[in-house]
């Protein structure tokens, strides 16, 4: 009896009607964008203020990280710690990917965006 209710299911699907695909619309051209990135905005990386780490830390993680003297360094601490936030290091979006990483990684809170 077993094999009967296999053919029997084997027969049902043999005969089942099978399901054609939709027709697809696809444009005769389709435009290609190309971009310039020697024109492309510059990316920022932004340091934000936390109430977690010291300011002499702040200033030492700038200084090793991105090579800014004491002076440099010590600027963009105080600008973090007075408006809240500090534009650390611009360019391409890799880099600053890249300067983001690090600087969480350092324990900073760090983020990135398009210059305007």
């Amino acid at each position: 009896m077993a094999s009967s209710t296999a053919d029997e299911i084997v027969g049902v699907v043999a005969e089942s009607p099978t399901l054609a695909a939709a027709p697809q619309a696809v444009p005769a051209h389709t435009p290609v964008e190309e971009t310039d990135e020697s024109h492309d905005v510059p990316w920022v990386t932004i340091v934000w203020d936390d109430p977690v780490n010291l300011m002499h830390y702040v200033t030492f993680v700038f200084q090793k990280l991105f090579g800014y003297s004491k002076a440099k360094a010590t600027e963009l601490m105080m600008q973090v710690h007075s408006e809240g936030k500090a534009v650390v290091s611009s360019g391409e979006r890799d880099t600053m990917e890249n300067d983001v990483r690090r600087l969480h990684a350092a324990g900073l809170w760090a983020t990135m965006q398009q210059d305007k």
